[in-house]
C-alpha cells in the first residue's frame, strides 16, 4: 500500500549529485512530490528532503540505492509521524481586491502574513502543511490570485541523534571533517 514518505539525504556538496539522485527515482518510475536542498549545521554538508508516495518496500530499496552514491553520507526515510514538517506558500493578489474584501480578517483566520505591499498587489505568506496552504488558496481564489508558489517540504526528525553525533561515530577514514 502506498503512503507518503520523506527521504532525508545528507551529502557532501558536489556538482551533479542532485541529477544522480533524481535518476535513481526516474529509473524506478517513482514521481517526486517535493524536493528541497539546503545546507546543514555542519559546513560542507547538505541535506535533501525528498517526498514521495510509494510502498515501504520500494522506499527502502531507493534509499539504499541513494546511500550507495559516493558523496552521500547518510540516507533515511520517515513517515509523517516521525518528523516535524512544513512548507511555505506565497500568494500574490491585486491590492484593490485585498482592500475591497477585507484581507486582514482572512490573514488572522488562517494565520497568514502580509509580507509585501506594492502599488498594484500584495503578497501573502502562509507556512504549514499542504492542506493548510491549499485551504488558504481556495479562500483566496475569489481575490483573483495573480501568482501562487509553494516550496517543497522541509523537515526535522523526532530522533534524538543529531547529524554531528552520527558523523563523530563514523570511522576516521569514512568521512573527513573540514
Amino acid at each position: 500500500m502506498k503512503e507518503l514518505f520523506t527521504i532525508v539525504v545528507f551529502s557532501e556538496h558536489h556538482i551533479g549529485l542532485l541529477n544522480r539522485i533524481t535518476i535513481i527515482f526516474t529509473r524506478r518510475y517513482i514521481n517526486i512530490e517535493s524536493l528541497t536542498v539546503s545546507s546543514t549545521e555542519i559546513k560542507g554538508i547538505h541535506r535533501f528532503n525528498i517526498t514521495i508516495e510509494e510502498t515501504k518496500e520500494r522506499v527502502e530499496k531507493v534509499t539504499r540505492q541513494i546511500e550507495k552514491l559516493p558523496e552521500v553520507i547518510r540516507a533515511e526515510y520517515y513517515v509523517n509521524e516521525e518528523i516535524v514538517y512544513r512548507e511555505i506558500a506565497l500568494y500574490k493578489i491585486p491590492i484593490q481586491s485585498a482592500i475591497e474584501k477585507n484581507i486582514e480578517q482572512v490573514l488572522r483566520e488562517y494565520n497568514a502574513s502580509l509580507v509585501d505591499v506594492q502599488k498594484d498587489f500584495v503578497i501573502i505568506e502562509k507556512t504549514g502543511h499542504v492542506e493548510d496552504t491549499g485551504k488558504l488558496y481556495e479562500v483566496l481564489k475569489p481575490y483573483n490570485i495573480l501568482q501562487f508558489v509553494r516550496s517543497g517540504r522541509i523537515c526535522i526528525t523526532n530522533q534524538r541523534k543529531e547529524l554531528s553525533t552520527y558523523l563523530n561515530d563514523l570511522p576516521v577514514n569514512e568521512y573527513v571533517k573540514e
